[in-house]
């Protein structure tokens, strides 16, 4: 619940948060993010109940809404044409890595010491990042600040790009994408918790070691797009998806990871792509199309993550995976239509 509800806050400042960075600058929303987020998190190691760990949580959901859409933003805005795509890759290869280093790390300092001790060091290595952030990040080029927060320009750009039909079929592969990353990865962990796997909460963190594929597939994304089109790999990423899922069918303990490995490639390969073709497809207020990018990317992990929960209930997880299954062709359908332009 804890998770959800950081995510749930995450969504809307998200959307907030292209709209500040808008009048005051990237850079320095993306560090204040960071360093609040930081501070957070290890002031919740202190949290005295529950109900105040919940609390803590959302304002850090909050807080992190400034990260993502406007770093994305950032890179759209500073980055030549021509490396957008890399550049976007190695951004959200970034994005796996830590992912995986929090779920992995998370879980195994759960397990030997304290929920309290975990929070209390992630935070204080974010708090870090966010100095390192600060001294390493060039200042932006190509900016153009619009002082105030002028509620009519804002909807205005949101309308633009809502009303953008290319646009809105990435944002909705953003939402089929977290639909069935997030689905698959949450309800694989009470798969392989129960009999007759009977695996611990350290042995399943670290499944998401499976995140490094993501890191490589990520990272490569731009180039293989330039090799094979874009529209391809993007079609390629939700296949390879479609197979991880039939593949997490086996009893076989070693077969379900080869397949989560699967699942973990395609969705960061067409998680890169979606997010550079949004960054490339929005001519202005780049900040406000990758925020309702990340909008719909985040709703498909609350909405769809959380119904899982009925199809697991009824259906165990025959039924996840068809359900994944059935979201993944309607993402290569969503593909096919997608610019034919290469990516770079």
């Amino acid at each position: 619940m804890a998770l959800s509800l950081t995510t749930a806050f995450l969504a809307i400042s998200i959307v907030l948060s292209s709209a500040f960075s808008q009048a005051i600058g990237r850079r320095g929303v993306i560090f204040a993010s960071m360093l609040c987020a930081a501070i957070l998190n290890i002031v919740s190691m202190f949290t005295p109940n529950w109900h105040s760990l919940l609390i803590a949580r959302a304002l850090e959901g909050l807080l992190l809404g400034g990260v993502p859409a406007v770093t994305m933003a950032w890179i759209a805005e500073e980055i030549a044409p021509e490396h957008l795509g890399k550049t976007m890759g190695l951004y959200i290869a970034g994005t796996a890595f830590g992912g995986m280093m929090g779920r992995v790390g998370m879980g195994i300092l759960v397990e030997y010491f304290s929920w309290r001790t975990a929070l209390g060091l992630l935070g204080a290595i974010c708090f870090i990042c966010s100095i390192a952030f600060l001294k390493l990040l060039p200042t932006s080029r190509n900016f153009v600040q619009k002082k105030g927060l002028n509620l009519g320009f804002h909807m205005q750009m949101w309308r633009a790009h809502l009303s953008n039909t290319k646009l809105l079929r990435l944002f909705a592969i953003g939402f089929l994408l977290t639909s069935v990353f997030v689905t698959l990865f949450n309800y694989a962990t009470f798969r392989l918790s129960g009999a007759p796997y009977s695996l611990s909460q350290t042995q399943i963190s670290l499944i998401f070691l499976s995140y490094s594929f993501g890191m490589v597939s990520s990272s490569l994304a731009g180039s293989l797009a330039d090799r094979f089109g874009k529209k391809t790999m993007m079609m390629s990423g939700f296949a390879l998806m479609i197979v991880g899922s039939l593949m997490t069918l086996l009893t076989s303990l070693f077969g379900i990871i080869i397949g989560i490995a699967f699942i973990t490639t395609g969705f960061f390969i067409t998680h890169s792509l979606t997010s550079s073709s949004v960054g490339a497809e929005s001519k202005q207020a780049k900040a406000h199309a990758s925020s309702l990018y990340l909008l719909f990317y985040y709703m498909g992990s609350s909405i769809v993550g959380s119904a899982g929960g009925w199809f697991w209930l009824h259906g165990g997880w025959s039924a996840i995976v068809g359900l994944t299954v059935v979201l993944s062709l309607i993402g290569i359908f969503l593909a096919v239509y997608t610019s034919h332009a290469k990516a770079h």
